[in-house]
């Protein structure tokens, strides 16, 4: 009875063994990374895959900080966002490369900037006449003199 137990208990062992070895496979290329959003409290920290795509890890970064809840409200759209290495000195990561070919681990995610947007919305404004009740007292006192 003994030996049987000692039997079940080595191939339980052994197995377990060889599924730590398959698993250790598949997890060596993992690493956890940190990301810090403009303007909100603190990092966000995600495991992610060497061979994961720049983009993946932007959306997956977003999902994150839209389930905690965090402000400023950010929305989901990837294209919006460019994420930059902190330890390199260079140019937005591309969204088609992997993460793990660059080295560091740290990164900040920023939203692009449109200036067509915000050119053409401060035209308008300025385009428009005044209006509502500070306007109408402003025209009475022009009239009075």
């Amino acid at each position: 009875m003994e030996k049987l137990k000692r039997n079940v208990s080595e191939k339980m062992l052994l197995q377990k063994q060889n599924k730590n070895n398959k698993k250790g496979d598949d997890k060596k290329n993992r690493f956890l990374i940190s990301i810090s959003f403009l303007g909100s409290a603190g990092p966000i920290r995600v495991v992610v895959n060497g061979d994961d795509l720049v983009s993946g890890v932007i959306s997956t970064a977003l999902k994150i900080y839209a389930r905690e809840g965090r402000l400023p409200v950010l929305g989901f759209d990837v294209s919006n966002f460019l994420l930059y290495c902190v330890n390199a000195a260079s140019d937005a990561l591309n969204p088609w490369e992997p993460i793990g070919s660059h080295e560091g681990r740290n990164f900040v995610l920023c939203k692009k900037q449109v200036q067509q947007e915000t050119t053409e919305v401060r035209a308008e404004i300025m385009a428009k006449k005044p209006s509502g009740w500070k306007a109408w007292i402003m025209a009475q006192q022009v009239l009075k003199f």
